[in-house]
């Protein structure tokens, strides 16, 4: 392989394939440009479903897409204007990128997660490439550094920004009524409220982290029956697990009592309509999950209905992250360092070259976070 050229996995969408491809090594052009070598890219469910051609776009002239979402990296060479970062720092990228319309007031207040045209691009997903590569250039207001003492985790960040996002939103819609004691410490202004966390996965267990971290009473609610490695992981964090094949959504209220707050990780809308039925008063319910395209359901929705209004139930749908979130999860991944190290760790299943890709994207590899090491 050249010097002008870099190892990247890239999807063809139109030709239906998955494969390596020699990518052209990118350069800083700007002044805020910054360089970055991939160390660690995660993969996803969202990888996953790229490569099964459900949904991502490449760039304008490309017919391919670079994968990618998951990243941590180092600063390799920086532009003239940057003055925050510098080479040998470690960054985390974020994946939206704002839409060119000056209407949208949300991209113009640099959160993009909001965008109002739906014209937004995100790296390794629609119409911009993304980390599954050697080098990769991004304006240094999309990077976030990285702490040196978290270079073996920092792949999490990105997943753990979505509870991050959502968390922040709760606070700022619950607000509406005392929802909270106020003589909870301020590091567990949570306690006292009971959460459900849909799925066991790497957004469900570290979702789970961040809400046992801010006083909820938090109980997993996933599938696999008990005991398994998941489970396993989850009552070591202080948390309950439950196995919806052993009991069933409405068996699961009455079992634990009022449910205020379910943060689905799962994706699957059967089961999250199902537990939705039980959310308790004043509750909130929270969607991370994009469901594959599959046939309808069929749902209650008289009863879904009747609950929101009699129960003043709220239903959140959240998606992506913005700069504060990104900030948040990097501090929580200090403090759940502290307080669950050997957990933390165990989210990262294995690390794998790249020339794994296609295992790790297309086979039956299992495990909960499977990261792919560039360096």
């Amino acid at each position: 392989m050249s010097k002008s050229t870099m190892r990247a996995v890239g999807v063809f969408p139109g030709k239906k394939e998955v494969g390596l491809v020699e990518h052209p090594i990118p350069q800083v052009k700007s002044d805020h440009d910054v360089k970055v070598r991939s160390l660690d890219v995660g993969i996803c469910g969202t990888d996953k479903e790229i490569c099964s051609f459900v949904y991502g776009s490449p760039p304008e002239g490309s017919d391919y897409l670079i994968l990618g979402h998951e990243s941590l990296g180092e600063v390799v060479e920086v532009g003239a204007g940057v003055s925050q970062l510098k080479p040998g720092d470690l960054v985390v990228p974020s994946v939206r990128r704002p839409c060119g319309h000056h209407q949208c007031l949300p991209c113009r207040a640099d959160l993009q997660d909001f965008c109002s045209t739906g014209d937004f691009t995100e790296r390794g997903i629609k119409m911009r490439h993304g980390f599954m590569t050697e080098y990769y250039v991004e304006d240094d207001k999309y990077l976030t550094f990285v702490p040196s003492e978290l270079r073996d985790i920092a792949v999490l960040v990105e997943p753990l920004t979505i509870a991050e996002k959502a968390l922040a939103q709760i606070w700022e819609l619950q607000r509406r009524l005392p929802w909270t004691n106020p003589a909870n410490p301020p590091a567990a202004p949570y306690r006292g409220l009971r959460a459900v966390v849909l799925g066991a996965g790497p957004v469900g267990i570290l979702g789970t982290m961040a809400l046992l971290a801010r006083g909820f009473e938090t109980i997993v609610y996933s599938r696999s029956a008990a005991p398994n490695p998941k489970s396993e992981l989850v009552e070591s964090l202080g948390a309950r697990y439950i196995s919806s094949l052993k009991v069933t959504p409405k068996q699961l209220a009455e079992q634990i009592g009022n449910i205020d707050l379910v943060y689905e990780a799962i994706g699957v809308a059967k089961v999250s309509f199902e537990v939705l039925e039980e959310l308790g008063m004043n509750g909130i319910f929270v969607f991370t999950g994009i469901p594959a395209p599959r046939p309808g359901i069929d749902i209650n929705a008289d009863i879904l209905m009747r609950n929101l209004v009699l129960k003043n139930q709220l239903v959140l749908g959240t998606v992506n992250a913005d700069p504060a979130a990104f900030e948040g999860s990097i501090r929580d991944l200090g403090a759940f360092k502290q307080r669950w190290p050997d957990e933390l760790r165990g989210l990262i299943s294995g690390r794998y070259s790249i020339a794994c890709y296609e295992e790790l994207l297309m086979g039956d590899r299992t495990g909960i976070k499977n990261v792919i090491a560039m360096d």
